[in-house]
């Protein structure tokens, strides 16, 4: 009589495919699952540069187009600046006219009507001036500022303030906010300190 042998466990396709603890389907893929996560950084950091650099484009058109504004500005405000420099002489010349025959010593009618002539072009000429922004220093009397007095002399004055202007040589222009010509002076030493000085001093002091 044959007994039958105990072969053991069938071994073929069907157990080979059969998932055991083990296979590799149950492992976790931890990289595709950290994958959408490092994207959506990535993207989030690339569209964080993205606005950086649009922002300061705008801020640098902003400003291109703030200076082209002021050159534009400058140039129509200050346009007339050679014009009105080529003018002064002629103006000057017309002021030495009516300084060489004061009003009360004209007393011959021709002379008379010559010198109200020269005065009233001087008048439309400063006029013209002062529609065009264009105005005239004639600072006697007034305390010396170097933004816009050139001295040409000091003169003992010991009744006067010193850095008072007693003398203008010739008057400056500005032209709106900037100067054309300063004026040309004369100006007192030797006297008291001007008020605005001892002001000054007084409330250092203090």
């Amino acid at each position: 009589m044959i007994e039958d042998k105990d072969e053991g466990p069938a071994v073929g396709p069907a157990a080979a495919n059969d998932p055991g603890e083990g296979a590799a389907g149950d492992v976790p893929d931890e990289g595709l699952a950290a994958a959408p996560e490092e994207r959506l950084a990535a993207v989030e950091s690339e569209l964080a540069d993205t606005k950086d650099r649009l922002l300061r484009a705008l801020a640098e058109t902003e400003n291109v187009r703030r200076r082209l504004q002021r050159e534009r500005d400058d140039a129509q405000k200050y346009a007339m600046a050679n014009f009105a420099k080529d003018l002064l002489s002629a103006v000057d010349n017309l002021r030495r006219a009516l300084d060489a025959m004061p009003e009360n010593e004209v007393t011959d009618g021709k002379a008379r009507s010559l010198r109200d002539g020269v005065a009233a072009t001087e008048r439309e000429f400063l006029a013209a001036f002062e529609r065009h922004g264009l105005r005239r220093i004639n600072p006697k009397g007034e305390r010396f500022d170097h933004n816009f007095h050139q001295a040409i002399f000091e003169a003992e004055r010991p009744d006067v303030p010193t850095g008072t202007i007693v003398e203008v040589l010739q008057p400056g222009y500005v032209l709106h906010d900037r100067l054309l010509r300063p004026a040309m002076v004369g100006v007192a030493k030797g006297g008291a300190k001007a008020e605005s000085e001892n002001t000054s001093e007084g409330d250092a002091a203090a």
